[in-house]
């Protein structure tokens, strides 16, 4: 993951005061209380393990889905559909964060049941960071998988228009005395809220990130917003793209691509979809050995010799667990710009966050 470069403006935030404000924003929007602090936790946590992309800085976006944009901040997700290890679940219009939750919960329990499961999900919004639902499994001491679809910001290889999201896969497995393994990531070499995040800090972005609008490298952040973001491994990462889309939509009847929506006109509401998977690793192997053996495989990286200028040698998940340690301890860095967002929305709202700017 890319570690944000701070700047002077930033401030350090506690993450439950951040918590409490955002959870109250939310409740101000129809929410019940349960999912607004649902919802907070997942955007705050977000910003504790370093993922600021999808934290705070998407606070008034939120609002303007839940008040303006007729996201349904009542909707009660459903499961439509049970067939052993396949599950469909209906997210009602409620933002993802809430159906992708419910989705992985039901996947985990008829994981406990038969094995394995697979829930796919239609009737949903943008769902945050998908580690969330990943670790989730691993707290149940399961394999996690989470997809889902995101608006077009990439061009078919050799292309030039938005057509392909970057769609992000996130996979984590339980492990003993390490941080468990979680890979999340997109495959377009950046998301383009940490494009935001560089645009708000006026940094540049780093080099293979993005196009411009003419399909020409690029490390400056606003021209990297009008154009597309790069994929990972060029022709393949949008392959793999397409592919993780296909599963996030095809199997539950969710929109694909710019049926979603457009980063010009935004995102249709309701019309995401993702999929969240489980694995019980009883079913397979026995689970102590299971974990020993994935502590192994992480203290061979540790171990293995680093190249010349780099200091440590991490496996996924493993940086974020750390930020998310010190974060808790220090205060969470947000920019200037996105603690102002948060303070304008709650104004709006006729709530009080100025605390939060101090």
């Amino acid at each position: 993951m890319a570690v944000y470069p701070e700047s002077e403006t930033d401030r350090r935030v506690k993450a439950d005061a951040l918590r409490d404000v955002v959870s109250a924003m939310f409740q101000a929007c129809g929410m019940s209380m349960g999912d607004a602090q649902a919802l907070a936790d997942s955007l705050v946590r977000a910003d504790l393990r370093g993922i600021h992309s999808h934290g705070t800085l998407r606070v008034p976006e939120y609002v303007k889905k839940l008040t303006v944009d007729g996201v349904n901040p009542r909707g009660r997700p459903r499961l439509v559909s049970a067939r052993g290890a396949a599950l469909v679940v209906d997210g009602d219009n409620s933002m993802g964060q809430i159906g992708a939750a419910f989705a992985m919960r039901a996947a985990i329990e008829r994981a406990r049941e038969i094995g394995v499961a697979f829930a796919a999900v239609r009737g949903s919004n943008h769902c945050g960071a998908l580690d969330a639902y990943a670790l989730m499994a691993v707290e149940a001491g399961m394999i996690g998988l989470a997809g889902t679809n995101a608006l077009p910001t990439m061009a078919p290889w050799g292309g030039a228009e938005k057509i392909v999201g970057i769609n992000p896969l996130s996979i984590a497995f339980p492990a003993d005395k390490a941080a468990a393994f979680c890979l999340d990531f997109a495959f377009g070499a950046t998301a383009h809220g940490k494009i935001r995040i560089y645009a708000q800090k006026g940094s540049p972005i780093p080099d293979g990130w993005a196009f411009d609008v003419d399909g020409q490298p690029t490390i400056d952040a606003g021209a990297a917003l009008k154009g597309l973001i790069q994929p990972i491994g060029q022709h393949k990462g949008v392959g793999l793209g397409m592919a993780i889309g296909m599963l996030s939509s095809l199997l539950s009847g969710a929109a694909y691509g710019t049926q979603s929506g457009n980063m010009v006109d935004g995102a249709k509401v309701g019309m995401d979809g993702h999929f969240l998977a489980a694995i019980d690793v009883g079913a397979f192997e026995d689970p102590v050995r299971f974990r020993a053996r994935v502590d192994e495989i992480i203290e061979e990286v540790h171990a293995s010799r680093p190249a010349p200028g780099t200091k440590r040698l991490l496996v996924p998940g493993e940086l974020e667990a750390e930020l998310e340690a010190a974060y808790a301890r220090d205060g969470i860095p947000l920019a200037a710009a996105t603690l102002d967002g948060i303070v304008a929305a709650a104004a709006a709202l006729g709530l009080d966050a100025s605390r939060l700017a101090r």
